[in-house]
């Protein structure tokens, strides 16, 4: 007979290697979120004491050395392009910024956009912390973009800059290839995109300086459009055109590449007007310099020669400052540029300002002529030729004292054209009277101060006479 003994299972089964507890092997999920957070604010502190305890440089300095290190063993190279060089924006990184804003990946963690009113599509930017990834021939590029703090004396100033890895084996290409194609592509992208912008200092300050901020230029006036004497009006293109074409010429005579204008005449005569079609013409931006204790130069008779003042944060711009400016050291840093004053009164102006090298053409607008006349005409009532009563508006326009802005202000008034001139001349004829009865009252006026300058004159010799006769008589009298 076969015995049945029961099979001893316990100790061959392979469940049985494990433990009936999982204890034994692991630590309980408190005890592990105990070390973790023991870890955690050992870190920190860390953290903390090196941050309060290593200047802000010196850290940039270790952390920049570490960072190599890396780079060195992970065989990548690392190229950085600070916003500024010394004191002048770095134009790699502003072709860089603009040329990485069309590769951005809309599926990217963080993104600045933008849209101005008139732009017809967003515009997006990367922002700081963010990375991106690039390919070129094959090579793939990461860029990143990192912005940083520093304070300084109180002052927080940003910082930025983009960070360029790639193989060290395809440093070459990048040098030499791949950067010039992205300057090339930034050049091509902003003349496709190009707005021009007018420019003016903020009233924030960042660090130690203003920062300059600028809105879309959308003025329309264009020489075509400008009510100015033809002849003066080809006169300023033609003198513009052989500026910007003699770059190697101001060269090669030792000058800076620049040429100032000097716009003069009463209000309303078109200065600026002029300077916006001039900036329409050259595809400029314009940077408005507010000049605090000036007041569009009219006011540079007390216009102190040296220092600024010291008991608060805004400098007082001085008559050598503006000097140095126009035409000094400073005025060489930059090339193609132009630099109009405008003015209501040129003989309140400081003779310095004025000699040639500084303001090197004074262009003169006057009151509106028979000629400018008709532009505006043409431009505000689309009259093309001549009306029954442009001959008696020319003779009125040659006695009497209209700007360009009073007459187009009057030609709006109406959008018939008849009802449009005669109102236009109605105005003029209102204007004549008013004007010589002016004449007649500053005549009289003048006669007045003669007769009452000849009365005293008599008075003063016939005191004389008397005062003589009373001599005369004493003397008879001894």
């Amino acid at each position: 007979m076969l015995s049945c003994k029961p099979s001893n299972h316990s100790s061959s089964s392979p469940f049985n290697k494990f433990p009936k507890s999982f204890s034994t092997i692991f630590p309980s999920a408190t005890s592990a979120f105990s070390t973790y957070a023991s870890i955690s604010a050992s870190l920190m502190l860390l953290r903390s004491i090196f941050n309060d305890l290593i200047p802000y440089p010196l850290r940039k300095h270790i952390f920049s050395a570490i960072s190599s290190l890396f780079c060195f063993f992970s065989g990548k190279q690392t190229i950085i392009i600070d916003q500024f060089d010394g004191i002048e924006p770095n134009h790699v990184f502003n072709a860089t910024e603009l040329y990485l804003s069309t590769k951005v990946n809309p599926n990217s963690k963080r993104l600045k956009v933008s849209k101005r009113i008139k732009d017809k599509g967003l515009s997006f930017k990367l922002d700081k912390g963010q990375r991106i990834t690039d390919s070129f021939n094959g090579v793939e590029l990461k860029w990143r973009h990192v912005c940083y703090g520093v304070e300084i004396k109180g002052n927080v100033t940003e910082k930025r800059y983009f960070m360029l890895r790639f193989k060290k084996n395809n440093g070459d290409l990048v040098m030499n290839s791949y950067l010039p194609f992205v300057l090339k592509s930034a050049e091509m992208i902003e003349n496709e995109m190009r707005v021009l912008k007018i420019h003016t200092l903020g009233n924030v300050r960042y660090g130690f300086k203003f920062k300059w901020e600028s809105i879309k230029l959308e003025h329309p006036s264009t020489f075509e459009t400008l009510a100015l004497d033809p002849e003066l009006k080809t006169m300023t293109i033609d003198d513009i055109n052989r500026f910007i074409r003699r770059k190697e010429f101001y060269k090669k005579v030792g000058r800076s590449w620049k040429r100032g204008y000097l716009l003069y005449g009463p209000p309303g005569t078109g200065k600026s007007s002029l300077v916006a079609a001039m900036a329409n013409y050259l595809k400029f931006d314009i940077y408005d310099l507010q000049l605090e204790n000036i007041k569009n130069i009219d006011c540079t008779v007390n216009l102190p020669d040296r220092g600024h003042r010291r008991n608060g944060q805004d400098k007082q711009l001085t008559l050598s400052g503006l000097l140095n400016f126009v035409d000094g050291l400073w005025s060489s840093c930059g090339d193609e540029r132009i630099i109009v004053l405008t003015t209501n009164h040129k003989h309140r102006l400081d003779p310095a300002l004025l000699r040639p090298g500084r303001m090197d053409l004074h262009i003169h607008l006057s009151y509106c002529g028979m000629r400018a006349f008709t532009l505006l005409a043409a431009n505000y009532l689309g009259i093309k030729g001549e009306h029954r009563l442009f001959g008696e508006i020319e003779v009125l326009l040659e006695a009497t004292k209209v700007t360009p802005a009073q007459v187009a202000e009057e030609l709006m008034k109406d959008e018939d054209v008849d009802v449009a001139v005669e109102g236009f001349l109605s105005f003029l004829k209102q204007r004549k009277m008013e004007e010589d009865k002016l004449e007649k009252d500053e005549a009289l006026k003048k006669a007045e101060v003669k007769e009452s300058r000849e009365l005293k004159i008599e008075h003063k010799y016939l005191k004389k006479d008397e005062a003589s006769k009373k001599a005369e008589v004493k003397e008879s009298q001894e």
